[in-house]
């Protein structure tokens, strides 16, 4: 992921109303200077943390009541707005890389993959746009 969307990507969940964001091992640094650029300061408000044991960590998400989705064209994904939300019910929205997309791991410990539908031969959206399409689908959503 490149330091530009993870700055998106930050901004977007701040702005409308995820919690937290989790990084994995992998991902580029949050303070890295045209990151917190792209965030409009976010990040400095918004919690987040680095998850040192991914995909494990997928496990404790789990294990604490969480829901995991993930963002990536699969034959079974369901399209977002499918996707009932309850009250209450926690959800943790797994977002990969452009290029590589979400990993084989993560996405075998995954309870479902989603994609936002898409018209004209358009496949996807870049990793920003999608996530902010995603996060006010799940902080909007009727519970």
């Amino acid at each position: 992921m490149t330091v530009a969307n993870l700055g998106a990507i930050i901004r977007s969940a701040s702005g409308l109303g995820i919690d937290a964001v989790l990084l994995t091992p992998k991902c580029v640094d949050p303070w890295y200077r045209r990151s917190a650029r792209v965030s409009m300061g976010t990040v400095f408000d918004l919690p987040w943390v680095r998850l040192e044991n991914w995909p494990d960590d997928m496990v404790k998400l789990k294990k604490h009541g969480y829901d995991l989705l993930a963002m990536e064209l699969t034959d079974d994904a369901i399209a977002l707005n499918d996707i009932q939300i309850a009250p209450g019910q926690k959800i943790a929205m797994i977002l990969g890389n452009e290029g590589r997309g979400v990993t084989q791991e993560a996405l075998a410990a995954v309870d479902h993959t989603v994609i936002i539908p898409m018209h004209r031969e358009v496949d996807s959206l870049n990793v920003g746009a999608a996530s902010a399409i995603a996060f006010w689908h799940l902080c909007s959503a009727p519970r």
